[in-house]
């Protein structure tokens, strides 16, 4: 045992030795190993030379090594995770839009409870009707109390076609009510997501939906714009309900289309100054300040959803319509290791704008419209994108609306009636000077009528009659 600690304790002083010679990113982390963390990894070190000669079996050191990481990662926060080689390659194909699975983002929340994020659209959890918030608090019969993200999400996911049991607990719009337990038997398949759709509604009113914020995203909206324009969109609702996230660099793309150049985006704040980061507009807005935008969000909108969200909102460049969103507000970057693993760790928390923290409190909405769970429920069991309205059909089906996404129709149609009204009332006051200015300029034309017969005479009027106007010839 002695041998193994020193072998140890040789091997990190080996290590330190190295960063004091080359001056590589070791260097940094020298002085902080010296002291009480010198001691603390003694004990750390006489601890895996016990384990590793006195448990009932024999167990590999790799083994033991990654046990410690997740530990010491799933101690941090919710958010900050060890991944080994397999969970690392699997993140990788995630960002790229395409992944196996039940088509689900989960997270843990501050009680440390195995929590879904948001379900995806068109995916088994979806079309079960596995909600945002709810708490997975079985799979397959087995308690998720004391798993670490890693381990949960190893055992949701699996081959296509394999089936999977989960048990969610439920929280009721009404506190007085007891939570819900309900057991979903999914069917595992391979997901493939479109982060992007669009389509034209109701009065040149564009939709356009953000399922997700994937390496595509950002190229995919701004087709979706120029598609929209081109169609003579007049106004916009960006629909981001259920949207659970992605990439920081993305969001800050997404949120480009949106703003003119050098406009402030989103920027984070960690431990070390020179590492803060400040996103800005690169390019021209896609569109101007003349469409006016309504972006929808719920509980299911995190992450990198509430980065745009908060950008539009801040600067009033659009109106926030819905739910408060999920409050996930920090920066995970990614840091891989030598062996294929990676560190997922929390570095940076992300403020809006108007400098506000979104960590824990989420994004409150200009004008909340809130749907119950079992409206949601509903929209996610009925239709294949929330915010439709199914038709009704000759069998009798029942109609289904997307109350939010009328609200934010009805917005819309009120902005640019108020908006023509404007213009009409512009107009008119520039008809008035004018006239103005003319009876200045030639006083026979100011000049009143001798007598009102002949000031009327040879001239047609219109005659206001109930329910039409005539043009009728005025006689003498």
């Amino acid at each position: 045992m002695q041998r193994n600690r020193s072998q140890f304790v040789l091997f990190l002083v080996s290590v330190l030795m190295l960063g004091l010679l080359f001056g590589n990113s070791l260097s940094g982390y020298v002085a902080a190993q010296t002291g009480s963390t010198y001691t603390d990894l003694e004990i750390f070190s006489d601890a895996l030379s016990i384990v590793q000669n006195e448990y009932v079996e024999q167990v590999p050191t790799k083994t033991l090594i990654y046990g410690a990481m997740k530990g010491m990662l799933d101690g941090l926060d919710p958010h900050s995770q060890f991944m080994p080689p397999d969970t690392y390659k699997e993140l990788k194909v995630e960002t790229e839009g395409h992944f196996g699975g039940l088509g689900i983002v989960i997270s843990l929340d501050e009680n440390k409870i195995l929590t879904v994020v948001s379900p995806i659209e068109d995916t088994p959890a979806f079309k079960a009707g596995v909600q945002a918030n709810d708490k997975i608090i079985k799979i397959e019969g087995e308690s998720t109390q004391g798993l670490v993200l890693e381990e949960a999400v190893k055992k949701l996911r699996g081959p296509k076609g394999s089936k999977v049991a989960i048990t969610v607990l439920r929280l009721s719009d009404d506190p007085k009510e007891l939570p819900q337990e309900l057991e979903f038997v999914l069917t595992r398949a391979d997901i493939q997501i479109r982060s992007v759709t669009h389509e034209m509604i109701e009065e040149k009113i564009g939709r356009i939906r953000l399922r997700e914020f994937s390496e595509k995203t950002a190229l995919e909206l701004h087709k979706s714009l120029e598609d929209l324009k081109a169609q003579g969109m007049r106004s916009l609702v960006l629909d981001l309900r259920n949207n659970p996230g992605g990439l920081l660099n993305v969001a800050a793309d997404v949120a480009d289309e949106f703003f003119e150049k050098g406009q402030l985006l989103v920027y984070t704040e960690s431990r070390h100054a020179d590492q803060n980061l400040k996103f800005k507009a690169k390019s021209k807005a896609a569109i101007g300040p003349d469409i006016p935008i309504v972006v929808l969000v719920n509980g299911g909108s995190a992450s990198a959803s509430e980065i745009v969200a908060g950008a539009l909102k801040d600067t009033r460049r659009a109106v926030i319509m819905g739910e408060k969103t999920f409050g996930k507000g920090s920066v995970q970057s990614i840091i891989p290791l030598s062996d294929g693993s990676a560190l997922r760790l929390t570095t940076a928390k992300y403020l809006t704008p108007g400098g506000s923290s979104i960590n824990g409190t989420g994004i409150l909405p200009d004008i909340e419209v809130k749907l119950t769970k079992e409206q949601m429920t509903q929209l996610m069991t009925t239709m294949e994108v929330p915010g439709s309205v199914k038709r009704q059909t000759e069998q009798g089906e029942q109609k289904v609306v997307d109350i939010q996404l009328q609200r934010a129709i009805e917005l819309l149609q009120g902005y640019d009636i108020f908006k023509t009204l404007e213009q009409n009332i512009s107009v008119a006051k520039m008809n008035i000077e004018e006239q103005g200015r003319d009876a200045g300029t030639n006083p026979e034309s100011a000049a009143a009528p001798a007598n009102e017969e002949e000031s009327l005479e040879g001239k047609d009027f219109l005659i206001e009659t109930p329910g039409e106007l005539e043009e009728v010839p005025l006689e003498k």
